[in-house]
């Protein structure tokens, strides 16, 4: 990568002036990219320890830094001591015939050096249908994953089942009262229960498969065995649900594994023994504020019963006892309170400040023509996941769940996902990939079989060729700063600058006949090297889609243009 060449010369040369090596060397992309392709401020950070003003710090360093090996072509001093560095077009030849050479590895890395990392993402109480707000978070969570996957850790995706509590338990009775209504049983439904169709349609298919077996009957047996029916029936539907979004789980844990295998209980004792517990109220108290948060917290109430913080700190044990001692929670903002006490927990059982890591996510609001699309014929009360990808397609509906940051509130334009112009994102990005392999139809090339290494790269010269190349060649530092910062967005706003570069370089050939990619008035060598450059840009295109689990078309409904330069 360019910037990690430039980072490790420039700390090459600083060792040359004295400079310890623990200095950081911060690169940044100029504003105006006539200053050059890269600058440092690293001079003036240095001024006060070197004694020495920095410019004059600046001028010795670009003295000392030797091109061939940074991979730049020159480096000048600007301002107070500001130095700006622009890429060697030998570098950005070699980089362009690695894209095509590396193709579908190209912007993996070993960054994470195969360490584990658990990614615990939906975790939805199996109560009902998954809703958008679900469809955001599974997309994120499979996109944090794929990242970190791309970066070079062993990640393993987790499922984590809320299946104790009083959800459940308003789920059992639900699905009882409807049992019952069904077999002609004159009896209320619950007041706070679950009125979407669901819940009938669990309760119709419980009597085809049990009869009257439960008729009339409320003992604790009976509700049981309800409560395993219902919740088996909807973690089933949410699964394939799931697999119909592209998103898989290596793992799935049940929330009432942690108590049948005395885990909460354990969690509690380990807790008393730490000496950060105290009773107050007849209840039992965790001093989460000898930890930062703004309170303490009860931890065991007066009925004896755990608060629902309690397992969830068992849980994150277990975590780390199975070896995950780096986790990354994707979950809804309404967990932004559980997150200082549940670290309080683990921190009070020895565990390290800041485990685990959270990604919070903003709500979803659907909306179709200026309208808010408020429900589900079937869920009762809201969108669900299934319905809202069902009509967009999953492409459109993962990417718009990852084009904003996670921290903001999406709006989900359905006519906008509709739209098959440029207006729509996701279809500008499949769209540039896909008026690439038209290129390669109609030169009746096979972009696989091309041969980047015999090309002559030295004529890809024009401006548009050589700021797309530079563009594709930060494709690998893309992943590694967005997989560290759990930042997909930040993927898709890379995609969508990639695919309009293309279409400036693609539309100067229609303008330009000598930049065209294919036709008669191009030379072979010149169109073979154009080649190449619309190969690597395939292979980003294709690889950033592919993080994103977003397929990349290689024909689309839109009618084909002609290719760029072909008369």
């Amino acid at each position: 990568m360019p910037v990690t060449k430039l980072q490790a010369e420039i700390q090459r040369a600083l060792r040359d002036m004295g400079v310890q090596d623990d200095v950081s060397v911060v690169l940044e992309r100029p504003r105006n990219p006539e200053h050059g392709d890269w600058a440092t401020n690293v001079a003036m950070t240095l001024a006060r320890p070197l004694r020495k003003a920095p410019r004059q710090i600046a001028e010795e360093l670009v003295q000392r830094i030797d091109p061939a090996s940074a991979g730049i072509r020159g480096a000048e001093v600007a301002g107070p001591g500001f130095i700006n560095f622009r890429l060697d077009t030998a570098y950005l030849r070699e980089g362009l015939a690695r894209i095509v050479r590396e193709g579908d590895a190209y912007g993996r890395s070993q960054a994470g050096q195969g360490q584990p990392v658990m990614v615990e993402f939906v975790s939805a109480n199996p109560t009902g249908p998954l809703h958008v707000g679900h469809g955001r978070q599974a997309a994120l969570g499979d996109a944090v994953s794929e990242l970190l996957a791309w970066a070079g850790w062993k990640v393993q995706r987790e499922f984590y089942y809320n299946d104790a509590g009083e959800q459940i338990n308003k789920l059992t009775r639900s699905v009882w009262a409807r049992y019952q209504q069904a077999l002609g049983s004159d009896v209320p439904f619950p007041g706070d229960g679950y009125n979407g169709a669901y819940i009938g349609e669990i309760a119709a298919e419980l009597v085809a498969e049990h009869g009257e077996r439960f008729k009339g009957d409320d003992s604790a047996e009976a509700l049981d065995a309800i409560r395993v029916y219902a919740v088996k029936r909807l973690r089933e539907e949410q699964n394939r649900d799931l697999d119909g979004f592209r998103v898989r789980f290596d793992h799935y844990f049940l929330e009432s594994s942690l108590y049948t295998g005395g885990r909460v209980e354990d969690t509690i004792r380990r807790l008393r023994e730490s000496g950060y517990v105290y009773e107050k109220d007849g209840a039992v108290w965790l001093k989460t504020t000898e930890f930062g948060d703004d309170k303490d917290r009860v931890m065991v109430k007066g009925t004896g019963h755990p608060t629902y913080f309690l397992p969830d700190v068992a849980y994150h044990v277990v975590k780390w006892e199975r070896g995950f001692h780096r986790a990354i929670n994707v979950q809804g903002s309404d967990h932004h309170g559980t997150t200082a006490r549940v670290r309080a927990g683990l921190q009070a059982l020895g565990l390290p400040a800041g485990y685990p890591e959270w990604v919070l996510h903003q709500m979803v609001l659907v909306m179709r023509g200026g309208v808010e699309v408020k429900f589900s014929k079937r869920a009762g009360d809201y969108v669900t996941m299934r319905d809202l990808y069902d009509e967009v397609g999953v492409d459109v509906a993962r990417y718009f769940f990852l084009m904003r940051r996670a921290e903001a509130q999406l709006t989900f334009d359905m006519e906008l996902a509709l739209d098959q112009s440029d207006k729509n994102p996701v279809y500008k990005v499949q769209y540039a990939h896909a008026r690439l392999s038209s290129i390669f139809r109609r030169a009746e090339v096979d972009p696989a079989t091309l041969d980047a290494e015999s090309a002559d790269l030295g004529l890809i010269s024009h401006e548009s060729e050589t700021e797309l190349v530079k563009l594709l060649l930060r494709f690998p530092e893309e992943i590694e700063s967005a997989a560290e910062a759990h930042t997909p967005h930040s993927i898709c706003a890379y995609l969508e600058e990639v695919a309009g570069a293309v279409n400036s370089w693609y539309h100067a050939g229609n303008r330009d006949a000598a930049l065209r990619v294919i036709g008669a008035e191009v030379a072979p060598e010149q169109s073979r090297a154009r080649l190449v450059l619309s190969r690597a840009v395939q292979v980003v295109l294709r690889n950033g889609l592919a993080v994103l689990g977003i397929g990349a078309p290689e024909r689309m409904d839109r009618a084909e243009e002609p290719a760029s330069g072909e008369a």
